[in-house]
């Protein structure tokens, strides 16, 4: 069977390292770069930078992980702001 996790060589600061993601992260990742207006590098490399554990790989899962949720948060509260959020709890 195909392994869903994909490893790649990055340059991070002035060194080359291999991460390994899976697919959803690593377009995820992209994404959240285009965003930023920053290289895929960069994104890295700041997550490398402020990672509390020894861990890149993980420590990117995280930062897609709260990346998205903080997204999620804002438009929720941007949602409630205008009066237009949905209610969570059943009828």
């Amino acid at each position: 069977m195909k392994s869903l996790v994909t490893k790649r060589s990055i340059i991070v600061g002035r060194h080359k390292t291999s991460v390994s993601l899976e697919a959803a992260f690593w377009q995820a990742l992209r994404e959240i770069a285009d965003e930023r207006r920053e290289t895929l590098s960069q994104v890295v490399a700041s997550i490398d930078k402020e990672r509390p554990f020894a861990n890149l790989s993980s420590a990117i899962r995280l930062f897609v992980l709260e990346y998205y949720r903080n997204r999620h948060q804002r438009k929720e509260a941007v949602s409630v702001a205008l009066g237009t959020a949905k209610s969570s709890s059943p009828s």
